[in-house]
């Protein structure tokens, strides 16, 4: 992610683009379903805009009693052809383990790849 700044603070991440029209960097939470922006003139302020951010956010959830969003919890949807579903299901069988931990594996020899 070259010419990106990613941020991380109590779990959650940050990632940081430059407008440079504007002289400003803008920074938006990831990790949540929530909206959680913060904007700043240099890479310090922009840091500081973000655990105020988080910390702002944290306690507003616990002025309105609402549980805060925990980023990744290890649990997501995938959804998949049903063709591709049984085939996953099949090796998976095949190699005596979930698919759970098919994809999972799947998934981070893919990523192995990419870094």
């Amino acid at each position: 992610m070259r010419g990106l700044l990613v941020i991380e603070y109590k779990g959650y991440i940050g990632i940081v683009t430059y407008d440079s029209d504007a002289k400003l960097f803008h920074g938006d939470v990831v990790n949540t379903r929530d909206v959680i922006t913060f904007q700043g003139t240099t890479v310090s302020e922009i840091e500081k805009a973000f655990i105020e951010s988080i910390d702002d956010y944290l306690g507003w959830c616990k002025e309105e009693g609402v549980a805060p969003e925990k980023p990744y919890s290890g649990k997501f949807n995938l959804r998949l052809s049903p063709e591709l579903h049984k085939e996953i299901a099949i090796t998976a069988k095949k190699m005596n383990i979930s698919i759970n931990n098919f994809v999972e594996k799947a998934i981070q020899d893919e990523l192995a790849l990419i870094h």
